[in-house]
């Protein structure tokens, strides 16, 4: 997979379970991935793309995974 094509399941990737069931990654509430980030990611898939996500937030990115999601409707 490219990075590209990354980038676009990252934006468009839903939370699988609990409170935030069906929200974009990039939409999670900054407090829930600093919880994650304290208490350890998941392992595998779900893990990597919180993290990713997480990173892109503490830089101010969060607004690139929206844009990919509104080019690739």
């Amino acid at each position: 997979m490219n990075q590209k094509e990354q980038l676009v399941e990252l934006a468009f990737y839903k939370m699988p379970f609990g409170k935030f069931k069906n929200v974009y990654l990039s939409d999670l509430p900054e407090a829930y991935l600093v919880w994650f980030k304290r208490k350890g990611f998941p392992a595998g898939k779900l893990g990597r793309l919180l993290e990713s996500v997480y990173e892109m937030k503490v830089n101010g990115l969060e607004g690139v995974l929206r844009e990919v999601r509104r080019l690739n409707p």
